[in-house]
């Protein structure tokens, strides 16, 4: 169903988790200037078979709305969301901001917004510049070299190409027959095997994997959703790298299980993934729609804001059934 008997020597050489070493960066096996790792295995080629075969009336958002006062990472000393008006229809009578004069501001009801965010607030994807080892990040940049004052100069959300390829579903909390996993449940690659099975579901190199731990029926209450979650272990992980994601998602705060199951590194899935095996990260990824329709392989469509050096951002992804 998945792992590395479906996987030519050809395709092996491409996949860094094979060339990866313990709590080192890797160099990319696209080449020195590579900045987005295993999304190079979205070929044009595939994401042309897969938006063929895509039932664009059956689209289910896979995203969760933005809201002041949602889950986020402030115990990490982080911002939370923030929204403020900066134009109201009344107010812009009384500033008189643009000029336009009293009638105009009372015939013109102008409103307008602005927000403040972490960038991996809500649904979003990790960019391979978040996590890696001793001041070093994916295929070698330093922070040294690449780091301004602003933003990495390298691996950025800006790099992020418009995402398009086959997903697939692992309904680890379908699996055990559970709602939600328990608190710190570490998901291994037996669990991803077994849930394979169950679905009667193939993964290949180049699939997206979508990782359910139905953590998301405890949106959006901030403590039961980010606290103890359940989530991917290393051996987790290491699988699902080696098989050949192209991008990894899951339906929890952080991906992994936190807190992780290492006493030296508290962030082991993240640093590996990152930095080690170059796939990017999502997170909060709402999968119940997809569970709930035993939607296990689908298209799989999705963009990043375009934050140039970010270490994150916002994204929107989508899925689509998939025709014969």
């Amino acid at each position: 169903m998945c792992g590395p008997e479906l996987i030519t020597e050809a395709t092996r050489r491409k996949i860094a988790a094979y060339a990866a070493e313990f709590r080192k960066v890797t160099k990319s096996p696209f080449g020195a200037d590579d900045e987005i790792g295993m999304l190079n295995l979205l070929s044009p080629e595939s994401a042309r078979e897969v938006i063929r075969r895509a039932d664009g009336g059956a689209a289910i958002d896979l995203s969760v709305d933005m809201f002041v006062g949602m889950p986020s990472w402030v115990k990490a000393g982080d911002p939370a969301f923030q929204q403020w008006m900066t134009h109201t229809p009344e107010g812009t009578i009384l500033d008189d901001l643009t000029g336009a004069g009293d009638a105009q501001n009372r015939l013109v009801s102008y409103s307008g917004d602005a927000v403040s965010m972490y960038t991996h607030t809500g649904t979003h994807i990790d960019t391979l510049n978040h996590f890696g080892y001793h001041g070093e990040i994916w295929n070698g940049f330093s922070a040294a070299q690449h780091l301004s004052s602003r933003h990495w100069t390298k691996c950025g959300a800006d790099k992020i190409p418009p995402l398009i390829g086959r997903g697939v579903l692992f309904d680890v909390a379908g699996l055990h027959g559970v709602d939600v996993l328990p608190a710190n449940y570490g998901i291994g690659a037996d669990d991803l095997r077994a849930a394979l099975k169950r679905q009667g579901t193939t993964f290949l190199p180049g699939d997206i994997a979508l990782v359910r731990t139905g953590r998301m029926a405890q949106w959006p209450d901030p403590a039961r959703y980010i606290d103890n979650s359940p989530g991917l272990n290393l051996d987790g992980a290491r699988f699902l790298a080696r098989a050949g994601a192209a991008l990894i998602g899951g339906d929890n705060s952080a991906l992994e299980q936190m807190p992780a199951d290492d006493p030296e590194n508290w962030q082991v899935v993240h640093t590996y993934l990152l930095g080690e095996a170059g796939v990017p990260i999502m997170e909060l990824v709402d999968c119940e729609q997809l569970a709930a329709e035993s939607l296990h392989e689908f298209a799989f469509i999705g963009a990043g804001l375009k934050i140039r050096g970010a270490t994150g951002a916002p994204m929107r992804p989508i899925a689509m059934p998939l025709t014969r």
